[in-house]
């Protein structure tokens, strides 16, 4: 995978060797940009969202770890780059992934990547496995993946789930979620729950159900007054589950 990675800096010379070090040594390596204070380091950081920070640990007006206590919330690995290694500790207790002295050895800064590599792509895979919509490991509820992660719902509360092309809205009692999953998506995932497919555009939760009219589908008025169509096709199954 690639690795979005930023430098801070404060002396030139080092960022240019490093730089042209990972350029020349390290496959799939996006630099997306640099600082040489800790101003800069956190602007860079705010603006790219990196997957990795290379810091040095002294710099004018503080030090890397001023740095990382500002952003207590970070996604990024850090690879700390320094000539001093009475720093150790302090990195470990920052949870650097790597400790690189200076001179920089080519092949510790290779391992150091390809460690922060397997990392991220580790992340990825478990994160691909929870940000679908699924039942997770407790009992009734479903995970819903949105562009920052994801939302644990309780199904119950779920009274149904309209279609819209390749999107799923799902309605609760007092708002909306959009989720870039398919109706038939959501279907599959509820497959254990008491969910009917009544319609090409609705799946609802047959527990908020209070009332059916007949006709050829017919349609079901749900416990929060909403009043959905039952296609002719469906309406079979629909009706199953009230005998």
């Amino acid at each position: 995978m690639d690795l979005k990675a930023i430098l801070v800096e404060d002396e030139a010379n080092s960022r240019e060797i490093l730089r042209n070090y990972l350029t020349k040594y390290c496959k799939n390596i996006d630099l997306m940009g640099e600082g040489a204070t800790i101003d800069e380091g956190l602007a860079q950081i705010k603006k790219h969202n990196p997957d990795l920070v290379f810091l040095d640990v002294e710099m004018p007006f503080g030090n890397a770890f001023d740095l990382l206590d500002q952003i207590p919330d970070r996604t990024f690995e850090t690879i700390f780059v320094t000539a001093y290694n009475q720093y150790a500790m302090d990195a470990l207790n920052h949870h650097a992934a790597y400790y690189l002295m200076k001179p920089i050895n080519i092949d510790e800064l290779i391992k150091a990547v390809d460690y922060v590599r397997a990392i991220k792509e580790k992340e990825n895979a478990l994160e691909g496995q929870v940000l679908q919509a699924w039942p997770v490991r407790a009992e009734g509820k479903i995970t819903l993946p949105q562009l920052d992660g994801f939302q644990v719902l309780d199904v119950s509360d779920i009274y149904f789930c309209k279609a819209d092309d390749n999107y799923t809205e799902i309605y609760l009692e007092k708002k909306k979620i959009v989720v870039s999953k398919t109706l038939k998506y959501f279907e599959e995932a509820l497959k254990s729950y008491s969910f009917a497919r009544i319609h090409k555009s609705y799946l609802v939760n047959v527990a908020e159900v209070v009332k059916y009219k007949k006709g050829k589908g017919g349609s079901v008025v749900l416990s929060n007054g909403k009043e959905l169509s039952v296609s002719a096709s469906k309406k079979a199954d629909l009706l199953s589950h009230f005998q």
